[in-house]
């Protein structure tokens, strides 16, 4: 019981300390102001910047797999089979076309995930 009205007590004391630390102001003659105006402008434009530049790596490298391993062979190679063997049984999945796919998307999640975390700061 004493304990709990020590950290009451503890809590209160914390709670006055930064009520009157809020109300104190110190002068700085606008530099925060003019400080955080510019910081938003920077960050929002490299952001973007970083983001086109991922997205544009991400195309390339997918347009250069797909001519390298003849994608639209492929592609129509699994067209046929799954419209061959969609009423009889499921149709089959090529593992190379499998992985570029998935490695695709790695690519994509993972220029995402940086985007969002840079967005945060």
């Amino acid at each position: 019981m004493e304990d709990k009205k020590i950290v009451e007590n503890d809590d209160l004391l914390l709670q006055q300390f930064f009520a009157e630390a809020a109300q104190q102001e110190i002068e700085d003659n606008g530099f925060t102001e003019r400080v955080m105006q510019q910081l938003p402008a920077r960050q929002v434009y490299s952001i973007k910047w970083f983001n086109r530049l991922w997205t544009l790596f991400c195309i390339v490298l997918f347009a250069v797999l797909f001519i390298v391993f003849r994608g639209w062979e492929l592609l129509a190679v699994q067209l046929e089979v799954m419209v061959r063997t969609l009423s009889v049984q499921s149709f089959s999945i090529n593992p190379l076309m499998l992985a570029i796919i998935l490695f695709g998307l790695l690519f994509v999640g993972v220029g995402e995930v940086i985007s969002s975390e840079t967005a945060r700061r």
